[in-house]
């Protein structure tokens, strides 16, 4: 048996702009500590963007990949012979599955800052997971790396 060749990596790393708010938050912590002398200051400066610049990145960090004949979604491991038909979903559809057409069984890689998302029916009978939802900024690669991967390798 020949592993599939599919391959799709991508990081969902959150807006620059976030990163300037770590810092404004390093700076509001800086400023908290300006009564105390320069090097509090210095230290909360430090101190309070490194912690918000963790947080950003921390959660900036999940990964969508198709590799070895699976998805990988953030924490998630689901083989592709589990799963039905992708859907690409455009912003507004995107935004109807994470709100009011959203299943509570389903899993859901949500990034609100990424517009678009594949939904993917699970087909598994023993898994109660309906579907799985992928934030993605590639949902035409994401896609055709899962039908590739569903395609026996030559």
């Amino acid at each position: 048996m020949q592993l599939s060749t599919a391959h799709h990596d991508e990081r969902l790393t959150a807006p620059r702009a976030w990163w300037g708010i770590a810092v404004l938050i390093g700076l509001a912590c800086a400023l908290m500590l300006l009564p105390l002398g320069t090097m509090p200051l210095l230290a909360g400066l430090v101190g309070g963007t490194a912690l918000a610049g963790l947080a950003v990145s921390s959660y900036g960090s999940a990964r969508v990949r198709v590799v070895g004949g699976a998805l990988a979604a953030g924490n998630a491991r689901i083989p592709v012979t589990a799963l039905g038909e992708p859907e690409i979903l455009d912003a507004e559809e995107s935004r109807a599955w994470r709100t009011y057409k959203a299943d509570a069984r389903a899993f859901m890689l949500m990034r609100s800052y990424v517009p678009t998302a594949v939904r993917i029916e699970i087909t598994d009978p023993a898994d109660p997971t309906p579907y799985v939802y992928v934030s993605t900024r590639e949902p035409q690669a994401l896609v055709a790396a899962l039908l590739a991967a569903r395609t026996p390798a030559a």
